[in-house]
């Protein structure tokens, strides 16, 4: 295993105040104007793939802290480097970034939902690019001493298939569906995330 102590490391820090800056003030500032802005524009879509994504990333993070207490390990896990740790993968400097970060990449789609990109739908296209460039930069992540992949079978090809697919295909598709299904499914991933959140974070504390 790859420094299997990052669990530890990462369970004594989890939800602490202690290492908390008033830099999370600042990108929460950030986030919320964000979305204001695209609010006051009406860019519903965007909006739409932003919570889609973000609903879609705490599910995979309440699923890999599950996973961290069913095994002793997590698939990924933040050690160190936060100013607050929400589950032991995700700071809450990451979790803000992926609050947005469905919004900011669908200003990539073309106004067609049909065009194509080399012969590939471009909403699929673009989703797959996205989890790509993500899956590799967490190569450079899993480097540094803030983010560690415990289990040695874990890297940027699985992580790329079963993280990052997930969250742009959603993200990038949710985008063109009708306001009724957006609502539907982004809230019912929320509904999902509050129940799974309350009983094992809350109730049972087993993340």
């Amino acid at each position: 295993m790859n420094h299997p102590e990052a669990t530890q490391q990462a369970l004594a820090l989890l939800r602490q105040s202690e290492p908390f800056q008033w830099v999370v003030i600042t990108l929460l500032a950030l986030v919320v104007y964000v979305y204001f802005n695209e609010i006051s524009k009406k860019n519903w879509k965007g909006v739409a793939a932003g919570l889609s994504l973000y609903m879609v990333h705490w599910f995979a993070e309440i699923v890999n802290a599950l996973i961290q207490h069913f095994t002793g390990h997590a698939l990924w896990t933040v050690p160190t480097g936060t100013a607050f740790l929400l589950l032991v993968g995700v700071g809450v400097e990451l979790s803000l970034m992926f609050s947005i970060a469905g919004l900011v990449f669908s200003k990539l789609l073309p106004e067609d939902p049909k065009a194509k990109i080399l012969g590939i739908n471009n909403r699929l296209f673009i989703a797959v690019a996205n989890a790509a460039f993500f899956s590799i930069f967490e190569i450079f992540l899993a480097k540094t001493p803030a983010f560690v992949w415990v289990y040695p079978w874990w890297g940027a090809f699985p992580v790329f298939i079963t993280v990052y697919i997930p969250f742009f295909v959603v993200s990038m598709y949710c985008y063109d569906w009708k306001p009724a299904i957006q609502k539907r499914v982004i809230g019912g991933l929320a509904a999902v995330n509050a129940i799974l959140l309350i009983v094992f974070a809350g109730i049972l504390q087993w993340i």
